[in-house]
């Protein structure tokens, strides 16, 4: 008697999907995309000849998406074009060229301070625990450690920056990226770079909001409009209570420039006005000595003042050659 295993039975196969996809790839693919990853994986198994026009069909979606789709896993190394179609790459291989190809460009001191650095290593494991369940996967560790040699941030900083971006619901090594960038752009280094930054943004995010409120802006402030405000907050380290001086200033004009608005601030930041009261105290002065100079001009052209007449112009010689 002969026994046979029937492989072909569907009802009784699996596709096996490596938990690196649910790691690497599910969190930033669509919905689409992620139905035509499972749907080609699943019909590579049986080496299955299908058109991407059938594959539309078949999955419900928009040909050029479907497109969109193959296109994007090429991008990310998934999957290869071939003369006949595609083929569906390891994403355990993939992963590990990632892991090997940056690692071979470390020195051996490199090697031997990160073995050595017993807080740097308890720190990624407190990231791991804390935001990613202790199933970090691997490009997680080579990213951190190209992160902590390109930025030069300091523990404290990296986990704020996980806890960040944990926060903004984002987990993405994409994401992450970029605020590391805009850290590192502030020249965010240390917990205190850090803790500067935020008090910053902050103040900037609360000028914009009270800058487009008291102009009565229905819409946001172009980038623009953002530079100005963030000179005036942060370079010239001024409170909302002074930039809304200035801004009650703009109530008579039909138009509204923020060159204008950005004039009258530097004035008072190059006289060293540094209070809502010193900067009132200035208007209050000048207002006085404008209204002074215009009385004064009044009285001038009204003829107020005495004038001194000569009659004897003989005299008048004489005393010019005496």
């Amino acid at each position: 008697m002969k026994l046979e295993q029937n492989e072909n039975s569907l009802l009784f196969s699996e596709t096996i999907i490596p938990d690196l996809f649910f790691s690497e790839y599910l969190s930033n693919a669509s919905g689409d995309f992620i139905k035509v990853y499972l749907y080609i994986m699943f019909l590579s198994k049986y080496n299955k000849d299908i058109s991407i026009n059938d594959l539309s069909k078949k999955l419900s979606v928009a040909f050029p998406v479907v497109q969109e789709a193959l296109k994007y896993w090429e991008n990310l190394g998934v999957i290869t074009k071939a003369a006949n179609g595609y083929l569906i790459n390891n994403l355990q291989e993939i992963e590990l060229h990632k892991l090997y190809k940056p690692n071979v460009s470390l020195s051996c001191e490199d090697i031997e301070k990160n073995e050595k650095n017993e807080t740097r290593a308890r720190l990624i494991e407190t990231i791991n625990n804390m935001y990613f369940q202790g199933i970090m996967s691997p490009s997680w560790y080579a990213n951190i450690d190209l992160w902590f040699r390109q930025y030069g941030f300091d523990e404290q900083v990296m986990l704020a920056l996980f806890a960040q971006c944990y926060k903004n619901s984002s987990l993405a090594p994409a994401y992450v990226q970029t605020v590391a960038e805009a850290w590192a752009n502030a020249n965010v280094k240390t917990f205190s770079d850090l803790e500067v930054y935020t008090q910053n943004s902050k103040a900037l995010q609360q000028a914009c909001k009270a800058t487009k409120q008291k102009l009565g802006f229905k819409r946001n402030l172009t980038q623009y409009e953002q530079d100005y405000v963030k000179k005036w907050t942060v370079d010239y380290g001024y409170p909302l209570d002074i930039i809304e001086i200035a801004l009650k200033k703009t109530t008579s004009k039909s138009t509204i420039s923020f060159d204008y608005l950005d004039k009258i601030i530097t004035d008072w930041h190059s006289r060293e006005l540094t209070t809502a009261d010193a900067v009132q105290n200035y208007l209050a002065s000048s207002k006085t000595l404008e209204s002074n100079k215009k009385e004064f001009q009044k009285k001038m052209q009204s003829g107020a003042f005495e004038q001194r007449t000569y009659d004897n112009f003989d005299n008048l010689y004489a005393n010019k050659q005496s």
